[in-house]
């Protein structure tokens, strides 16, 4: 498949900021610095405080499940829960703005240029707080739309409708803080980018209790209780990113909508955007052919999920670090730092697929246990774990070359061989299906998983060469 690297990772245009020669530009340093060593402490040091900041997700959903719980009656909980994952749905369309804000971000600060720094995080903002003020304007043809697909009573719906209604409002934050987020991390600044998580989602559990417990507001407490934790969160990622605003760069208009960058940024996002979305449809379509399993394979296929999710949590540290020391030694063209970088980080990954593979093989019972109380769909879910066993190892190329890739822009890349991937998945969902059943489910997901880390990995000697072919 023909690639030429340099359209992804090296811009034309010296002022896109990525892959530019270091220079003096007389403004504060906007992070570590990138010439230090890549040892297993910053490694360590980026990717700890991510595992933290994800494990108090889970926490979040089910305070907010178990508080309209509390009010005794179905269609509240129903009601959080549609809501809930509509907008999601519509956010998670632009977390390509935390992928393509790291990479960048990265690189400029690998290559010297804090005037591209600060400019990536202005950009990053006005995305997505226009994103954010798009979504409130067309919340009505939004959340009609969302009910034709998947309708629900006429009571679930009506109080669902309260609860977006509420949460859309905090839109701006919830897109623009995928910015910051990005730009936290490619700075090695994943400790505030714990502040923050934790900030919001303890302020969120505490509103919570008080709204909906301590003055009866119901579903529409849940609402407002997050959509106050999301502005707080965005108001502390900027104060985080104060230093970006320590110099008049971050206000530079020329450098912000510079046609080149923004072309650069645009095409990059895109390549993230179509990525995504084809892994969503694996996710998606995996979902609705457990479903002719029955009710109870379904059941315990999504228990199952559960232990991917866990997986993918815990390798974010990871892939993560990869997304900023990747990006900053492409930026300084620093190819030995680039496969160090690579290397260390893809080792702790491995380290905790084998932990966690040992972990679901010893506890995976338990965890099962845990997660449901029916014991046909506990029956049925041990059944298939020997396939979460196998999971976390089979799909660690895949988790860490993401990240490898994203520091590096190559999304071009990226784009292409989750195509590829697709295309594999679905072959082996047509082979395996009619003789396996679900344990052919099984077997095409995880195969899929180890087509994007083989052809990724094919792809990775091109990165190694572009920062070779830049200095």
């Amino acid at each position: 498949m023909p690639f030429s690297a340099s359209e992804n990772v090296r811009p034309t245009d010296p002022r896109c900021g990525a892959l530019t020669a270091p220079r003096d530009t007389g403004t504060a340093p906007s992070g570590t610095d990138p010439r230090r060593p890549v040892t297993h402490g910053r490694v360590l040091h980026i990717a700890v405080p991510v595992v933290l900041a994800n494990a108090t997700v889970p926490i979040l959903g089910a305070v907010d499940t178990g508080v309209v719980g509390q009010m005794g009656e179905a269609a509240p909980i129903g009601a959080v829960g549609i809501g809930a994952i509509t907008l999601s749905a519509v956010y998670w369309i632009f977390g390509f703005l935390r992928m393509g804000t790291a990479g960048m971000t990265a690189q400029a600060h690998g290559a010297g240029d804090d005037r591209e720094v600060a400019a990536l995080l202005t950009r990053a903002l006005l995305i997505g707080l226009a994103a954010g003020l798009g979504f409130i304007a067309l919340q009505v043809p939004l959340f009609w739309g969302a009910f034709e697909i998947s309708p629900a009573t006429l009571e679930v719906e009506s109080l669902a409708r309260s609860y977006m209604g509420i949460r859309v409002l905090s839109a701006p934050a919830a897109i623009a803080l995928y910015g910051v987020m990005g730009w936290l991390i490619a700075l090695e600044r994943t400790r505030q980018l714990f502040a923050v998580q934790f900030t919001m989602n303890a302020l969120n559990i505490g509103l919570d209790l008080l709204f909906v417990l301590g003055f009866g507001w119901g579903v529409e407490g849940v609402a407002v209780a997050t959509a106050l934790a999301e502005w707080t969160g965005l108001g502390l990622g900027l104060w985080f990113c104060r230093s970006a605003f320590a110099s008049p760069a971050w206000r530079d208009w020329v450098q912000v909508f510079h046609r080149a960058t923004l072309g650069r940024m645009l095409k990059v996002n895109t390549d993230i955007m179509i990525r995504s979305a084809l892994l969503q449809a694996i996710f998606v379509s995996f979902m609705f052919v457990g479903a002719r399993f029955g009710d109870v394979t379904l059941a315990a296929n999504q228990v199952l999920l559960q232990f991917l999710m866990i997986t993918a949590y815990a390798m974010d540290g990871f892939a993560f670090g990869a997304e900023s020391l990747i990006g900053q030694a492409l930026g300084a063209r620093d190819r030995g730092r680039l496969r160090q970088a690579a290397v260390m980080t893809s080792i702790w990954g491995l380290v905790t697929v084998f932990v966690l593979a040992l972990a679901f093989l010893v506890g995976g019972g338990w965890i099962i246990e845990l997660m449901t109380t029916a014991e046909d769909v506990r029956a049925a879910a041990r059944g298939y774990l020997g396939w979460m066993v196998a999971a976390p190892v089979l799909g660690w190329a895949a988790w860490m070359l993401d990240g490898i890739f994203i520091g590096a822009t190559a999304t071009r890349d990226m784009r292409n061989m989750m195509i590829l991937s697709f295309l594999i998945y679905l072959a082996a969902l047509a082979a395996l299906l009619p003789v396996m059943g679900n344990h052919g489910l099984w077997a095409a997901l995880l195969i899929s998983f180890v087509a994007r880390g083989i052809t990724l990995g094919l792809r990775y000697p091109a990165l190694e060469a572009e920062a070779d072919a830049a200095a």
